[in-house]
């Protein structure tokens, strides 16, 4: 696990966002809505966005349409959100994606992903729960709802771990989020807004 955690870092280290993209079932069954959507991810991608999550679902569609993608962008680091059961990280495993992140701390899921190797991250906004993460090993670390975290939790007592901070951010907020030490944050309702992606995301990407 430790080679995987490791090979994860190495992507913050390249760049400071993470995008998560949250799929509307019509993207699935409409064709022009999907080709829309790929060809604005083509655009980022050429920009030198690297690390994109995308949230999981049950529809039948969903892994042929994130593998494609895989496929498309094998050097991009790309994995699921909101994982809430076991089938979620199996359909992961499944495609291949590099990790995945859960919206809350759940132990048993975090236990079952471990098991099988796999990188999960998972959410915490309360000091119990990110202790009881730390003793299980988990090296990454998502704050969220960020707004909403426990003024307990200091970051900077924990230098071993990477923290992501997430929850209603968007590109503007990476500068204030890494001056309190968090390695990125993750954009997602602020940054695909009325089907197109935030175009300060491609200016960002350009300058740096």
């Amino acid at each position: 696990m430790n080679s995987k955690e490791d090979s994860f870092s190495k992507f913050l280290k390249k760049e400071s966002f993470f995008l998560l993209i949250k799929p509307k079932d019509n993207i699935y069954s409409n064709t022009s809505i999907r080709n829309l959507f790929l060809e604005e991810l083509e655009s980022l991608v050429k920009s030198g966005l690297k690390n994109i999550e995308i949230s999981w679902s049950n529809n039948e569609n969903w892994s042929d349409f994130v593998s494609d993608i895989k496929i498309k962008y094998p050097r991009i680091n790309l994995g699921s959100a909101s994982i809430v059961n076991k089938q979620s990280i199996e359909d992961s495993l499944k495609i291949g994606l590099n990790f995945s992140m859960m919206k809350f701390w759940d132990k048993d899921l975090f236990n079952y992903a471990q098991s099988k190797n796999y990188l999960l991250i998972p959410g915490i906004n309360n000091l119990k729960d990110l202790k009881e993460a730390i003793n299980l090993n988990c090296n990454i670390i998502k704050i969220y709802p960020i707004k909403s975290k426990d003024s307990s939790i200091n970051i900077l007592n924990y230098q071993n771990i990477d923290f992501i901070a997430a929850g209603g951010l968007s590109i503007n907020d990476v500068k204030t989020y890494k001056s309190l030490g968090y390695k990125a944050i993750v954009i997602g309702d602020k940054g695909f807004i009325n089907k197109k992606f935030d175009p300060k995301i491609f200016e960002w990407l350009k300058n740096n």
